[in-house]
């Protein structure tokens, strides 16, 4: 019996002090920090509405394509030559860039209404789940912890870029495409950790460029959802098809 309360006693110390440790580090973030992120995360939320805003205008006239897929990537690189202080400029050409990257991918979210529309919320909701999740563990983590692993995913995404060109030269399997998806879908969701914790240090160091900040995140969001969109339609048609299967 003491050494159960023993256990228990210290089980619960540990717990107070990983809560004390990550309210300390969370402390780090001076208010000007907060306030910026505050900034970040709802120019963020603004961009993603204007995306799934892109996504329901392919639906209504299928507009996505390569030609929003060029004006998005036009929309980004004019935002980052736009000087900082032409902020509203900024800040539209975001949300123009969030509108015709949700009608470039308006084909896939389409194609999961027609499959299964709850795929599509859980993929959203499950993003949304991760997102959240890790950039809250960038907050609390020491400074500069994980900014490390910018490198190797770096690495690790020229290496998915040199297969995907191989691929579309010499062809691929189902198993490439595979490998393609899941490593594709770590790399993002590490991206999302290096990233939040870069944008709170840069912002230490007087770097206060919300929307460039926004754009980073927005785009690891969308890359982890497509992902995660595309493995859970690819899940659902495999279960689809064993179901038929099983009735013939």
């Amino acid at each position: 019996m003491d050494a159960f309360t023993s256990f228990f006693d210290s089980q619960t110390s540990s717990r107070n002090r990983w809560a004390s440790e990550s309210l300390k580090n969370f402390r780090q973030i001076s208010p000007v920090v907060q306030n910026h992120l505050k900034l970040v995360y709802l120019t963020l939320c603004c961009a993603l509405i204007a995306s799934a805003a892109g996504a329901y205008l392919h639906i209504l006239w299928n507009i996505g394509g390569i030609i929003t897929a060029l004006s998005c990537m036009g929309c980004m690189v004019w935002l980052l030559c736009t000087p900082t202080y032409q902020e509203k400029k900024r800040v539209s050409l975001l949300m123009a860039a969030g509108l015709f990257e949700g009608a470039t991918i308006g084909p896939l979210i389409e194609l999961a209404i027609e499959i299964n529309p709850s795929v599509l919320i859980s993929a959203f909701g499950g993003t949304a789940l991760a997102f959240g999740c890790f950039s809250a563990a960038a907050m609390l983590a020491r400074r500069r912890e994980y900014l490390y692993l910018g490198g190797l995913l770096s690495s690790g995404l020229s290496m998915l870029m040199w297969l995907h060109f191989a691929a579309s030269i010499f062809g691929g399997s189902a198993a490439l495409f595979k490998f393609e998806l899941y490593f594709g879908l770590l790399i993002f969701v590490g991206y999302m950790v290096v990233d939040t914790q870069e944008m709170i240090e840069k912002a230490h160091h007087g770097d206060l460029d919300y929307v460039k900040h926004a754009l980073t995140l927005f785009t690891d969001f969308v890359a982890v959802f497509v992902r995660i969109l595309i493995i859970m339609l690819k899940n659902s048609a495999e279960r689809n098809e064993r179901k038929k299967k099983r009735r013939d």
